[in-house]
């Protein structure tokens, strides 16, 4: 076995230095990573490894370099077995002796490096595979091995027919794919169609090109699922667009250290049938604001449909205490909670009666393009307060995700168990007859339940990274945080409250 220097060095190369045979598991510029029998690592320059004394390269890749190398472990132990028999004689071409060979070892006649030439031990490997009967094994055939594993190692002689990382298009005209690819495209915007309506559009859109070739349709059609995976191409018209507004992908994840420093509001139908004053039955709009810091629902109010008056009072409500109602138990209150109530207390006195909601002044409010939201009544009252309004690309759910998924939380934690409960479309919607709420009834028992529920369920959102495997509540976070971040209180005025509504011009 030869102990020359060589030329380079490569993953998985078994080298002789402290002493210790290793395997060189990374390299990094001039930094080599190297791991022993035993599994420690170390990092050393490149320079110093070669002038070592004692240094020695093994040739070959021993089976503590199989155990590291990357990506490997995505195929079957059958085809793992066949990469590790085709090693065994590679390597022996190369080096004259098998990676499993004792120490000492010395090469047969026909692969000893000192008398012979690689090609010969081409030939001589592929003449004994071929009387053994176990391979049928040309020169060509083993030279292309042979070369794969000097430059891939153990990868380069995985049969690329069981690579599971192989193109989704699979061997198909790179015409039709790019035809397919435009159709699906087309789609985002149109009206649902079935995948036999886009074999006759890439039908059409490649007729006249010379040399291209359909697939067949059962071909084709497997294509198609293939490349419009998770794409809704053939489903939901609106899911699909929703889909084609998201981002290709965020730069980081948005993220908040303070309560306050980033909430998000916006406004959706509420899945539940109420009476209104006038005994007339439909459904209202949830305008909910979230914090990002805390997770905390700080105001949720429900309307017929949403105005800028409206999304005022959220704000109002947001950086106000919310008061005990009649009925509700003491163990409501914010001095029977787990948020520091004594010394909030000597802050606000307003909180001697509060329920167990955190009262959060936003710094900055995330919205969507609504007029409730863009209206001036809104801008002022915000303006008002010194919070900064900060309006989401239009058609862009994921500029405010958090806020999305809480109204969507809110209808699977809350509204379902409502009596007049009509699901999220009419496909969802049962008929029976049930009792209905008013929509001042539901509010309070919305209040009621964001209070005793929400602000108390662990979320998987908060989780602290001393302890990531506990997630924490919303007013557990707002507690933990609160106590580096302070507390601003705010007490709207009388003056204030009306500053809040909306300004009519009036002629005298």
């Amino acid at each position: 076995m030869s102990t020359a220097r060589p030329p380079a060095l490569r993953v998985g190369d078994r080298i002789r230095f402290d002493d210790l045979t290793q395997t060189v598991v990374g390299l990094s510029g001039t930094l080599v990573r190297l791991a022993d029998e035993n599994g420690h690592t170390s990092v050393v320059q490149l320079a110093h490894l070669l002038s070592a004394e004692g240094f020695a390269h093994l040739g070959g890749h021993s089976r503590s370099a199989r155990s590291l190398a990357p990506g490997l472990d995505r195929f079957s132990d059958e085809v793992m077995q066949e990469a590790l028999w085709w090693e065994q004689h590679v390597l022996e071409v190369l080096t004259g002796v098998r990676a499993d060979a004792p120490a000492g070892a010395r090469p047969r006649p026909h692969f000893d490096p000192a008398t012979t030439t690689l090609t010969q031990r081409e030939q001589a490997k592929a003449a004994e595979l071929a009387a053994e009967g176990r391979r049928k094994v040309s020169t060509r055939t083993l030279k292309r091995k042979r070369l794969r594993y000097q430059t891939q190692g153990l990868a380069g002689l995985i049969d690329g027919r069981h690579d599971r990382l192989q193109p989704v298009t699979g061997r198909t005209e790179p015409r039709v794919v790019e035809a397919l690819r435009q159709a699906i495209e087309e789609a985002t915007g149109a009206s649902t169609r079935t995948a036999s309506y886009f074999y006759w559009r890439v039908g059409q859109m490649l007729a006249g090109q010379e040399g291209v070739v359909m697939p067949s349709r059962a071909t084709f059609y497997r294509l198609f699922e293939r490349m419009s995976h998770g794409r809704h191409t053939t489903g939901s018209a609106r899911t699909r667009r929703s889909l084609a507004n998201r981002p290709d992908g965020p730069f980081n994840e948005i993220s908040a250290d303070r309560p306050g420093e980033l909430m998000e509001i916006d406004s959706t139908p509420f899945d539940v049938l109420v009476v209104f004053d006038d005994g007339v039955v439909g459904r209202v709009e949830l305008i909910g604001m979230v914090d990002l810091a805390t997770r905390t629902v700080t105001a949720a109010v429900l309307r017929p449909t949403t105005k800028a008056v409206d999304a005022a009072l959220l704000l109002a409500r947001t950086v106000t205490p919310e008061p005990m109602r009649p009925g509700w138990s003491q163990a409501l209150s914010m001095a029977r909670s787990v948020l520091p109530h004594q010394r909030l207390l000597e802050l606000d006195q307003r909180l001697a009666h509060a329920a167990a909601r955190p009262v959060i002044v936003p710094e900055t409010i995330v919205c969507d393009q609504g007029k409730a939201f863009m209206s001036a009544t809104f801008r002022t009252a915000c303006r008002m307060l010194g919070i900064s309004l900060q309006p989401a690309h239009p058609k862009t759910p994921t500029d405010k995700p958090h806020i999305e998924r809480t109204l969507h939380s809110v209808s699977t934690l809350f509204a379902q168990f409502v009596s007049g409960y009509v699901g999220r479309s009419a496909e969802h919607r049962g008929v029976e007859d049930e009792p209905l709420w008013s929509m001042r009834e539901l509010q309070e028992l919305l209040d009621e339940w964001i209070v005793a529920k929400w602000q108390n369920r662990p979320h998987e959102g908060l989780r602290d990274a001393a302890m990531p495997g506990a997630a924490v509540s919303p007013n557990e976070k707002y507690a933990a945080l609160v106590e580096t971040a302070g507390w601003v209180p705010v007490a709207l005025s009388a003056e204030n409250y009306i500053e809040l509504l909306p300004a009519v011009r009036v002629l005298l």
